[in-house]
């Protein structure tokens, strides 16, 4: 009789352990959940905020087209991006395609910005100057929340890794997620020097 209890103690200690590893694990993949809806504020803010740029910029470079279309495509891109990433956060397709779509669309405000030096008077326009400033603004913020969001998956990637909680994670289909990374070609980009 001692050794059935004793047996049944254990059994009922697994279960416990096993729940205590999925609400930790369901906890860890709201956080990640929480802290993309703070990227979600930034970006949709950014992507708010650049159709009204494109307006200010379009008086100016009428001979500039394409490049204002780039930027509009880019930006419809990464607003799409966004909504799939938004349904399910820990999916690390998703995010892919979101990191993706914010890097072609940085590189297209990248392009707006240096054709905009070649007009003195856009670069002097009031309004020009606030997007700008707005838009570096968002872009900080944007930095900081990715960061946040960071940490939560890779909080969240350790849980379901190790072991033994891979398994009750294997168990429950709790995917590692993806980390938001926003490529940037001017990171890559070696600076050339000279000392000619």
């Amino acid at each position: 009789m001692t050794s059935f209890l004793i047996f049944l103690g254990l059994i009922a200690a697994v279960v416990f352990y096993a729940i205590a590893i999925y609400n930790k694990l369901v906890n860890l993949r709201n956080r990640v959940k929480n802290a993309f809806a703070q990227i979600d504020v930034q970006l949709t803010r950014r992507h708010d905020l650049i159709p009204n740029l494109v307006e200010a910029v379009k008086g100016y470079m009428k001979h500039e087209r394409e490049t204002l279309e780039a930027v509009i495509n880019a930006r419809n891109s990464a607003v799409s991006s966004l909504q799939a990433a938004k349904a399910d956060p820990a999916n690390a397709k998703a995010i892919k395609e979101l990191g993706a779509s914010e890097g072609a669309l940085g590189s297209a405000l990248g392009r707006l910005f240096a054709l905009a030096e070649a007009y003195p008077d856009l670069k002097a326009n009031q309004n020009m100057m606030q997007f700008q400033e707005e838009l570096a603004s968002t872009e900080n913020k944007v930095a900081f929340s990715r960061q946040a969001f960071n940490d939560s998956v890779l909080g969240y990637n350790n849980a379901v890794e190790n072991f033994p909680n891979n398994i009750v994670a294997g168990m429950f289909q709790f995917d590692p997620a993806s980390f938001l990374e926003i490529e940037s070609v001017e990171k890559r980009t070696v600076p050339e020097v000279s000392f000619s």
